[in-house]
This record gives C-alpha cells, sequence and structure tokens, in this order.
C-alpha cells in the first residue's frame, strides 16, 4: 500500500477574534497593519541587539559574505542513477588540477567538472541504449537462437559467442533506429556535451591570461563565524599550576639598612661675661 499523500493531519484554521472595537477598524473588521514607521523602529531596535562578529578574522570573512557562493554536489547528481561523491571528487580534482584564484575562475573550474559529470552521463546512456538495442532482438518472436547468423557467411567457420552478441546488438539498432529519433538526438546531446566541455575549458584559459589584469581575490567558501556568547565584564585569570614537588620558599635576603651618617654638631655661641661693677 501505498503511503498516503497527506499523512498529516490538517491544521485547524487559527481562531479569528472580532476586531470591530478598534478605533481604526476598516468597515470588514480587520485590524489595521503596523504603520511602515514603527516597523523600520523595530527592526533598528531587533538589529541593536545583534552583536556579530568581534574578532578581526571574523569581520574580514562576513564582509565577503555576498560574494560568496556555494556548491552543493547533491543538486548536480541523478536520484538513483549518480553518486553524490563522484561530482564532488570531479570537483576536488579540478580545483586542485587548475588551482583557480579568484570567484571567476572558480566558476570556470566548477563548470569544468560539471562538464565530466556530463560526458561520464553521455557513455551511461549510450550503455543503456546499447542494452535496449540488444534486449530488443532478443525480445522478437521467431527469431532463431541457433542460427543468428546465414549460413552462406558462416561455412565452415565456428562463430563465436562475441560475434552473435555483436550481430544481436547491430540488428537491436537497425530496429530501434528505423522509425525512432532516439539515436540522432542522443548524438546531438553527445555533441553538445562534448562542446561545453571544451567551452569550459577554453573560459578558464581566457581568465587564466586575464590574471595581470585581474584581483586575484582567493575564492571565499568559508562559512559564517558562529556568533559568540556575551562575554562576562571581567575575567580572572586561572591560577598557575602547581610543581609536583615544590620546593620550600626561602626567605628573601634582608638588605642592609642605609648607613647613616651622624650629624654635625651645632657651632657653639661665644658665652659673654656678665657686665662687673665698679667699686669706688
Amino acid at each position: 500500500n501505498l503511503p498516503s499523500l497527506f499523512p498529516f493531519p490538517s491544521t485547524p484554521a487559527p481562531t479569528v477574534f472580532p476586531t470591530q472595537n478598534h478605533p481604526r477598524a476598516n468597515p470588514e473588521g480587520e485590524e489595521p497593519t503596523v504603520p511602515q514607521a514603527d516597523r523600520n523602529a523595530a527592526n533598528r531596535a531587533n538589529a541593536a541587539k545583534s552583536t556579530g562578529p568581534r574578532t578581526s578574522e571574523g569581520k574580514a570573512r562576513s564582509s565577503q559574505n555576498a560574494r560568496k557562493h556555494s556548491f552543493s554536489p547533491e543538486n548536480f547528481a541523478v536520484v538513483r542513477l549518480e553518486e553524490v561523491h563522484v561530482i564532488a571528487d570531479l570537483r576536488a580534482d579540478a580545483m586542485a588540477f587548475y588551482q583557480p584564484l579568484n570567484s571567476q575562475e572558480l566558476f570556470a573550474v566548477e563548470r569544468i567538472a560539471l562538464s565530466q559529470q556530463s560526458l561520464l552521463r553521455c557513455a551511461a546512456l549510450e550503455n543503456g541504449l546499447f542494452t535496449v538495442c540488444l534486449n530488443e532482438v532478443m525480445n522478437a518472436e521467431g527469431l532463431p537462437v541457433g542460427e543468428l547468423l546465414s549460413e552462406v557467411l558462416t561455412h565452415s567457420l565456428e562463430v563465436t559467442r562475441g560475434q552473435n552478441r555483436n550481430f544481436c546488438l547491430a540488428k537491436g539498432f537497425s530496429r530501434l533506429t528505423r522509425d525512432s529519433p532516439t539515436w540522432p538526438i542522443f548524438l546531438r546531446y553527445q555533441a553538445q556535451t562534448e562542446r561545453l566541455h571544451r567551452c569550459a575549458i577554453e573560459d578558464f584559459d581566457r581568465l587564466k591570461g586575464l590574471r595581470p589584469e585581474l584581483p586575484n581575490i582567493p575564492p571565499n567558501e568559508a562559512k559564517n563565524e558562529p556568533v559568540a556568547p556575551p562575554q562576562p565584564l571581567e575575567t580572572k585569570a586561572p591560577p598557575p599550576p602547581e610543581a609536583e614537588n615544590p620546593k620550600p620558599a626561602s626567605a628573601p635576603a634582608a638588605t642592609p639598612a642605609p648607613s647613616r651618617k651622624p650629624a654635625a654638631p651645632a657651632p657653639a655661641t661665644p658665652k659673654t661675661a656678665p657686665p662687673q661693677r665698679k667699686t669706688s
């Protein structure tokens, strides 16, 4: 039994509350939209809360976000026919061989990798078409399996199994192309794929010749720097690790006190003799 197209239950409609009492409600009762000025103010307030990258490297990477492009191999692989890692390997090999120096050269190298994948797809398609040719002969009614080739052609010769398979392949090819344009369309597709591959290589060679004129900015494929959590205002450095056999701290050597010179004695003041009385 195939699963239902809608395996999940339908979401109930949201409840709509009446808004006829709103002072600016329109005649239908719908609440008016937020004015553009208020919406811009709210956007500016939300943008002010974003810290963004803080380091110089993060700011340098974020400044190149508008010039960044991504290559997802799963977007170019045919489901259940091609492996995703094959396209990724083709791109990695082309990057290592051509070594692009800027975004335009990188785009040309990715075109080369995708055109190489198209060439492999053409080879797989060709193999499938030849398998269809063999299947067309083997399923034909009235085909003598034991006498695939004419006896006149194989007289006194031993026909090998590979020769019979080649005959069946050619027979089926002629039947398949008799009234069907499948093979002409395939050949045009194959020629177009080979032409696109050559154009991709020529485009890279053209850009490589312009290297002296174009800025050689390395292609930016790094992911955005994650926003760092808010840092605390004060951070304390962790204590230094203790040694396994700590040595006892030696007492600091006593520094000799600076020698003080004795103060010079104050100069003696001459004593004056008391005045003598005159006797008569």
